[in-house]
């Protein structure tokens, strides 16, 4: 890390997790003291205490790269968001896009109940996947004889959910890199599947699983695809840090639950014509630089996110004034030892954030046929396991 970067890095990096970690004890009590009598109501704690932790992160999106989000949509699906509980599915194409679905789940109001199902390690990342862990994100492990039960329980325990939450699915299973669109096609050849372009093959079994235990309570999937313009760089977390700005065009489309097949067999039929669906889009998209047949939205910049950082500064800058006026810690050798270790703690920490969110760090989709030790091909063994 650059010398340059890490001097902006690291005051944004304390702001983060001392504000963070504030926020986590917050969650932990509330979730010893209030969870076990009644559910919802710390949900309801829950979702206004984390959403002054993760609106943070929108405010560097908005205000500090001044990352610019186009949103080309219908009326129909502009007017439900943020009023109705939805699964939300999108290609995975830049190394931000969960953050994406949170600038518009803090738009339409529901940041705090914006949950994610994830690969079990981001659990471990220090505040945010803390408080991820609170909030009822769903963590799994890749293996579906263990994730298959873990995923239903944590589906069906959102029945109750008092408050408009929207679940984030990236169906591909993995951020998209050209050397894992290279295997997805070699695989989509070898099978005599579609090739695919500009998207990953998608993973189904989650998909039809959430489908199958959501349809009930659950109305509507948002299927959201994410371009990146022409001449533009795509925004990663360093970029963003560094006040970087960036475009995003993204298409959003409201589909009816009761719309979607019945059987499973369908419902996965359904999700792969979806992304054949979004792969030629996306190639509209090269083409016109723009989601054609669609109205273009503006988003604003809300104030309210500026608000909740300069909060959390002044009480920050007041908080550390206190403490080094009581502890002395600057007047002596032994005092600056130890905040220059707990800065350095907090640059190896965001130094974790950033490259556990880069796409060529993210577990590869095993889409490439080879032949197992039974002699056979592994795409023979994942189409039956689909």
């Amino acid at each position: 890390m650059a010398i340059p970067a890490a001097a902006v890095i690291v005051p944004l990096g304390v702001l983060f997790f001392v504000s963070g970690l504030i926020v986590n004890l917050i969650q932990a009590i509330f979730f010893v003291i209030v969870r076990p009598f009644s559910k919802n109501g710390y949900r309801r704690i829950n979702r206004m205490v984390v959403e002054l932790l993760w609106i943070e992160l929108v405010w560097i999106v908005d205000w500090w790269a001044g990352v610019k989000v186009q949103v080309y949509t219908d009326s129909e699906t502009l007017e439900m968001m943020g009023k109705e509980h939805a699964l939300v599915i999108a290609n995975h194409k830049s190394d931000i896009d969960w953050l994406m679905g949170w600038v518009f789940a803090q738009r339409y109001e529901c940041l705090g109940s914006a949950l994610a199902i994830m690969k079990k390690s981001s659990k471990l990342l220090p505040v945010i996947g803390w408080s991820m862990w609170f909030s009822e994100c769903l963590f799994l492990e890749r293996s579906w004889a263990k994730d298959e039960p873990t995923l239903k329980l944590g589906l069906q325990q959102l029945k109750d959910y008092p408050q408009p939450f929207w679940l984030a699915l990236f169906v591909e299973g993995t951020r998209f890199t050209q050397a894992k669109l290279l295997a997805a096609q070699e695989y989509a050849s070898s099978n005599g599947l579609p090739v695919p372009r500009n998207v990953l093959i998608p993973r189904t079994k989650g998909f039809v699983t959430s489908v199958s235990q959501m349809r009930s309570f659950v109305p509507a999937i948002y299927d959201m695809t994410v371009a990146i313009p022409r001449d533009t760089t795509p925004p990663t977390m360093l970029r963003l840090f560094k006040g970087q700005p960036s475009l995003l065009h993204v298409k959003m489309k409201r589909h009816a639950m009761k719309d979607l097949p019945e059987t499973d067999e369908a419902v996965a039929q359904w999700c792969k014509d979806l992304f054949l669906a979004k792969d030629n889009l996306l190639d509209k998209h090269k083409i016109e630089d723009t989601f054609p047949d669609s109205e273009v939205h503006d988003i604003g910049r809300p104030f309210k996110s500026l608000v909740v950082v300069t909060s959390w500064a002044c009480l920050l800058v007041f908080g550390t004034y206190k403490f080094f006026h009581w502890s002395n810690l600057l007047s002596s050798w032994k005092g600056l030892t130890v905040i220059s270790i707990c800065l350095a703690v907090i640059l190896v920490l965001m130094q974790i954030l950033i490259q556990f969110s880069q796409s060529e760090r993210s577990t590869p989709a095993n889409v490439t046929p080879r032949t197992n030790n039974g002699g056979e091909s592994s795409s023979n063994v994942h189409n039956k396991q689909e």
